[in-house]
């Protein structure tokens, strides 16, 4: 147990007053380190300030990191009120901005807008793919930017619910259908839930089966190259990935099993939450799963919120193999319908032994606290141990979802939203900022 002297805590800054995101796009929050300036997409809706009539909106907070100004800007009008809509960002060569968003599940669209050169206050008109030509009409969720080989992708939830991806050679001026990343017969409500890093020349992943609430889930690692799919080891699973038959996911490297026993309990119902990737070509991943009294197999464990839930950090220094260990425990479900929803961690993204977590239950001793508050936490060994430190305390409200912005490894600007969650499509929250200097 580690508590630190008490100390005045810095305040944080609203950026957004009506706002909130969900975790399967990337990124969310950006900063340019030339223009100090830090950009975060989210989703307005009707509980939040300006009710009705910006329910729906998909919305840029543009930060002055100098100041603390913050403009929020609107790319789309009462799209659809679902933190699921939330704009992936990506900071072109050119210094334009581009902002790529779906809604969930209810049409075939991806659309886009690129800003003016250094200013994300001000975009050119919006831009649609369709992909009913490849989804039969059956809808496209999530948005993910990453660049391999000169080349922009945007990963998606497409064609039979699994990941596909659409392909830019002009930084995303215009995209064409690359692929299925993977394919698998359907359970329950969608396939694999993915969770994305570049860098080195690669795109690396982490993923489940299924929704963590239709099957007993493991998470799988692997990773493109030059065309490849490749688990952890470096042995190709598929030469041609996005351009021919897709495996299966569980034939990647398993990272967490299904019914893998922990001390006194076991992990099932698995579920993706983060993954960063350092210089040197290092891996850290955020894992969640339910705590259980047995091995639930290939059935269900159980129905509604879960009352126990777990973090586990997973480490793959490159060359290697993935050691994974117990982070922290995440309490029960955050929403009553959701079996397996958290406050999330985000792990720093120049600093892979830094993690944010959101939890109800005190990191440092177990104690159960009266809202989600968010914790740092900080390892010297890989992950085995942890020393807390409390980054909000007596709150009002909850605190979730915590990110760290990437762009400037000489800050760490962390973001999360605060407020009251009912479901993805109903809260009253709003987004705060701590721009902290990276000592």
């Amino acid at each position: 147990m580690d508590r630190p002297d008490a100390r005045p805590a810095p305040k944080p800054l609203v950026v957004n007053d009506n706002a909130a995101w969900c975790w399967f796009q990337d990124e969310r929050a950006l900063v340019d380190p030339k223009t100090r300036t830090l950009v975060v997409g989210s989703m307005a809706v009707a509980e939040g300030p300006g009710g009705h009539a910006r329910s729906g909106n998909v919305e840029v907070a543009v930060v002055d990191l100098r100041t603390g100004a913050s403009r929020v800007v609107v790319l789309h009008e009462r799209l659809e009120p679902d933190d699921h809509d939330v704009p992936a960002l990506w900071l072109r060569a050119d210094g334009r901005w581009l902002a790529m968003y779906t809604r969930h599940k209810s049409d075939d669209l991806t659309r886009w807008r690129i800003s003016e050169p250094g200013d994300p206050t001000r975009w050119g008109p919006e831009r649609t793919f369709d992909w009913s030509e490849h989804t039969g009409g059956r809808g496209v969720t999530y948005s993910n930017l990453h660049a391999m080989g000169g080349r922009l992708y945007c990963f998606a939830r497409a064609v039979n619910d699994d990941q596909c991806a659409l392909v830019s050679d002009d930084d995303g001026d215009t995209w064409s259908y690359a692929g299925k990343l993977f394919t698998r017969p359907k359970v329950g409500y969608v396939n694999g839930y993915t969770r994305y890093a570049s860098g080195g020349g690669r795109i690396d992943l982490v993923t489940t089966d299924h929704h963590p609430r239709d099957y007993n889930n493991s998470i799988y690692h692997g990773y493109l190259e030059n065309g490849a799919l490749h688990r952890s080891d470096g042995s190709v699973l598929d030469p041609a990935a996005l351009n021919g038959e897709s495996p299966s996911q569980a034939d990647l490297t398993t990272v967490l099993a299904a019914d893998s026993r922990w001390g006194e309990r076991w992990a099932a119902h698995c579920w993706t939450t983060d993954i960063r990737r350092s210089g040197d070509g290092t891996l850290a991943a955020i894992l969640t799963a339910r705590a259980v009294d047995a091995p639930a197999g290939d059935g269900l464990y159980g129905q509604g919120p879960w009352p126990d839930l777990r973090f586990f950090y997973a480490r793959l220094a490159f060359g290697g193999e993935w050691e994974v260990h117990p982070l922290a425990k995440a309490g029960p479900a955050l929403l009553t319908h959701e079996e397996d929803y958290t406050g999330l961690v985000a792990i720093d993204p120049y600093d892979l032994d830094s993690v944010y977590v959101s939890t109800p239950v005190d990191p440092r001793d177990g104690t159960e606290l009266a809202r989600r508050e968010i914790f740092n936490g900080r390892t010297s060994n890989g992950g085995a141990t942890w020393r807390w430190t409390p980054v909000t305390e007596d709150s009002e409200v909850d605190n979730m979802r915590p990110i760290v912005a990437p762009g400037d490894p000489d800050r760490i600007p962390l973001l999360w939203f605060r407020g009251a969650m009912t479901a993805s499509q109903h809260y009253d929250c709003e987004a705060v900022l701590l721009d902290l200097p990276r000592r």
